[in-house]
């Protein structure tokens, strides 16, 4: 018999959804949160979040004017950041409910960054902040990555981290794991915000990220902890 199909609702179980369940799951989630989506970003990160999308923008090193994909942009913060170092930034994200949030002004295009529309070597770089952990296939992903960018390109990606410092990680793990989902359910949805800590299970290790990374065609690639590890960011060059 087959199986019911998990929704955002249900993330508070023990498993994690997969597969094509999994996509189907997080734009669900994300078109739910949408409307809070800013508010609780800058409110449990106490906006050190801000801090950490300038400093993917600012690796992303390229000249003024590059054409610059930001994928799962969400309302478009990247975006805005991108804009204002220059760039021509173009949003993409899987939840019509983000897109529809997003006040950054650029083109918007509702997709699948396993399927990007775009034909090959027509980008100079890529942006993503915090949906590593919510995709369906990494090798997938980064294999994307490198067909629609240009030789020379640069990527900068944005996620969540796991602070090396015992005791940051402690308190991390607190923090993030019981006060967010709090918040989240006074301000939003607390289902999703349960989910988001435990999606991080979904993340390989750094050397294996670095790996696939490299085997999808990018050199030079470099790891950074920001704010001791709360958050992690790849940069790379497509070779």
């Amino acid at each position: 018999m087959k199986s019911p199909k998990k929704s955002a609702r249900s993330w508070d179980r023990s498993d994690l959804p997969v597969g094509s369940e999994k996509v189907e799951a997080v734009r669900e989630m994300f078109d739910a949160i949408a409307p809070r989506y800013n508010f609780v970003n800058r409110l449990m990160t106490f906006r050190l979040d801000v801090k950490w999308r300038k400093r993917t923008v600012a690796a992303i090193d390229l000249p003024e004017g590059s054409r610059i994909l930001d994928l799962a942009s969400g309302t478009g913060d990247l975006c805005i950041e991108l804009q204002k170092s220059g760039y021509t930034a173009i949003s993409v994200d899987l939840s019509f409910g983000m897109l529809s949030a997003d006040r950054s002004g650029s083109p918007r295009c509702q997709a699948d960054t396993l399927r990007l529309p775009f034909p090959n070597a027509c980008i100079d770089g890529v942006t993503c902040g915090f949906a590593l952990r919510n995709l369906e296939n990494l090798q997938v992903f980064f294999k994307e990555l490198a067909r629609v960018t240009r030789l020379n390109s640069r990527i900068a990606l944005l996620d969540v981290g796991t602070p090396t410092n015992r005791f940051i990680r402690f308190g991390n793990s607190i923090y993030f794991g019981k006060i967010v989902p709090i918040i989240g359910g006074l301000f939003s949805d607390r289902a999703a915000y349960k989910y988001l800590p435990r999606s991080v299970a979904y993340l390989p290790p750094t050397n294996e990220i670095i790996k696939l990374l490299e085997q999808s065609g990018f050199t030079g690639v470099k790891h950074e902890q920001l704010s001791g590890g709360l958050s992690q960011l790849f940069i790379a060059t497509r070779n």
